[in-house]
C-alpha cells in the first residue's frame, strides 16, 4: 500500500509539470477548439518541436506505471450497475462508481449492500444529494396536499355562502310580489 502512495504522489508532482496540450494555432482561430489533434503538416512547427511553439504529447509526460488506471484515493474504479456486480469486487483494491443511468431505488440497494460488504463508493456525495432531494419532495409532496384540501375548503365556503345569498334573494323576491298583489 505504501508504494502506491507513494506512486500516486508521484503522478500528482508529474502532472502539475505537465503542460496543458492544445490544438495548433486554436489560440488564433475560433472556429479551431483547444482539444488535442496531433500536428500533421510538412511545415508544421509544433510537429517539429520548434522552440517557442506549444508542447506537443509525448511519452515523457506519462505518469508512473503502478499509477495508471487508479482513482487519486488509491483504489481501482469499477462502474456498477446492480447488486450483482458487488459480488465480483475485492474491497482492498478496488471501489465502485454508480452508474449515472442506475435509478433511486436500485441505487439505494446498491448503497446497502456496498455498506454491507464495506467497499467504498466514489460518487456517495451524489447518493447522499439524491436522498435529500427526496426528502425535500415529500416534503413539498405533503404541503401541496395540505395547500389542496385548504384551497377545497375555502371553496366549499364559499359555495356556501353564494347559495345563502341567492336564498336570500329568492326570499325577498318572493316577498315584493306578495306586496305588490
Amino acid at each position: 500500500m505504501a508504494a502506491t502512495e507513494k506512486t500516486l504522489k508521484l503522478r500528482e508532482r508529474i502532472k502539475k509539470k505537465k503542460p496543458a496540450f492544445v490544438r495548433q494555432e486554436s489560440w488564433r482561430y475560433i472556429r479551431l477548439k483547444e482539444n488535442w489533434r496531433k500536428p500533421k503538416g510538412i511545415d508544421n512547427k509544433m510537429r517539429k518541436k520548434v522552440k517557442g511553439w506549444p508542447a506537443t504529447v509525448s511519452v515523457g509526460y506519462r505518469g508512473p506505471k503502478a499509477a495508471r488506471g487508479l482513482h487519486p484515493s488509491g483504489y481501482k474504479e469499477v462502474l456498477v450497475y446492480n447488486t450483482a456486480d458487488l459480488k465480483e469486487i475485492d474491497p482492498k483494491t478496488q471501489a465502485i462508481r454508480i452508474a449515472h443511468t442506475v435509478g433511486k431505488r436500485k441505487r439505494a440497494r446498491i448503497l446497502v449492500e456496498a455498506r454491507k460488504k464495506k467497499i467504498t463508493i466514489l460518487n456517495l456525495k451524489e447518493a447522499k444529494e439524491e436522498v435529500k432531494e427526496e426528502k425535500v419532495t415529500e416534503e413539498t409532496e405533503e404541503m401541496e396536499k395540505e395547500e389542496a384540501l385548504e384551497e377545497e375548503k375555502e371553496a366549499e365556503e364559499k359555495e356556501k355562502a353564494e347559495k345563502l345569498k341567492r336564498k336570500r334573494e329568492k326570499k325577498r323576491k318572493s316577498k315584493r310580489t306578495v306586496e305588490k298583489q
